[in-house]
């Protein structure tokens, strides 16, 4: 399992296959507060990336994989050092 929930926070870890989007979902749901944190990802399927378009939630750091971190991220909103550190 690539998804990682550990408290207020969720943890993208490795290659997210088509399998991790729903277990994504469920934790996204049950605390709409917890902060995604991107550092360890090294690719995801389409559906994990769909399912963050769909939560919006915070992010954090910034994913391995140049395609998720350049093309992807942005489409998710701004970057993820600026969703956690913008002064309100």
């Amino acid at each position: 399992m690539s998804v990682v929930v550990d408290g207020p926070a969720i943890r993208l870890v490795g290659h997210c296959p088509v399998e991790d989007a729903e277990p994504l979902l469920v934790a996204l749901q049950e605390d709409a507060g917890r902060v995604v944190h991107l550092g360890e990802l090294e690719g995801a399927h389409f559906a994990v990336v769909q399912i963050l378009l769909l939560c919006c939630p915070a992010l954090e750091g910034f994913p391995k994989d140049l395609f998720l971190k350049n093309l992807v991220l942005p489409i998710l909103g701004a970057s993820a050092s600026e969703q956690i550190n913008a002064d309100p």
